[in-house]
């Protein structure tokens, strides 16, 4: 099992590294989600580089399910170590002239259909800057064409604001070297949906596939079975700090 996981872990990285060179060698700027954070948040990156008093507030939201709302081994919640907060820390510690507020719209147990619903009502109504969004561990009870359906919606109705799109945390009872597996099936699918739509992509199963090839324990990462702890959401918020650029000066 070790080595098709080494195995599936090289050809993404190869397949994210090969597409990021045949865009530069076209003189194109690599699509979004192929490896390459470069562009697509800059406009953002620049507002959070202004000070006061010519500065204005940035609002990110992030939608989803019980693992950006904060659930670690439930019922317990632990906001201040999910990765929506610890985002809005690695902003403000990377723009300390910025205002910044992390809103988090995320429901434990949701899956994507119900999250769409009340997109509009609870999300679009903060002004974003920018959204993230956070379903796929529960959209396998979907299924692929529902929640295709409902991330399509949802990136349609956000009409220009920047998005970012996570690929699922794992689940400990899911088999990650399986491509077969419904987890890694929505992780395919959302891959797609970042690069058909050029929009940003933050693969955090990728993330952790990477920490299980270099050694670590999925059970080191994980608060319960389908749940990440304070390791594991560090590597989400790593991974989403990425397409920020850095403060000048």
């Amino acid at each position: 099992m070790t080595s098709r996981r080494n195995l599936l872990t090289a050809a993404a990285a190869a397949a994210a590294l090969t597409l990021g060179k045949s865009a530069r060698a076209r003189g194109e700027a690599p699509a979004p989600g192929a490896g390459d954070p470069t562009s697509d948040l800059a406009d953002l990156t620049n507002l959070l580089r202004v000070a006061w008093p010519k500065n204005r507030t940035i609002n990110i939201v992030c939608h989803g399910h019980s693992v950006p709302a904060g659930y670690f081994k439930t019922p317990a919640v632990d906001t201040l170590n999910a990765y929506p907060h610890l985002l809005h820390v690695g902003l403000t510690e990377r723009f300390p002239h910025a205002v910044i507020n992390v809103i988090v719209t995320a429901i434990g147990g949701e899956a994507s259909e119900a999250g769409e619903k009340r997109f509009a009502r609870d999300v679009l109504c903060h002004q974003p800057d920018v959204i993230t969004i956070d379903y796929a561990l529960n959209d396998r009870r979907l299924g692929l064409e529902r929640a295709k359906a409902a991330w399509l919606s949802m990136i349609r109705q956000a009409k220009g604001v920047k998005l970012i799109l996570l690929t699922p945390t794992p689940d400990q009872s899911a088999k990650l070297d399986d491509p077969a597996d419904p987890l890694n099936q929505h992780a395919g699918q959302i891959r797609a949906l970042a690069a058909r739509n050029g929009i940003a992509l933050v693969d955090s199963l990728a993330a952790f596939k990477a920490r299980l090839a270099a050694g670590d324990r999925l059970g080191d990462l994980m608060s319960q079975v389908n749940h990440p702890n304070r390791k594991g959401h560090d590597l989400v918020a790593a991974e989403l700090l990425k397409w920020f650029g850095k403060a000048e000066g």
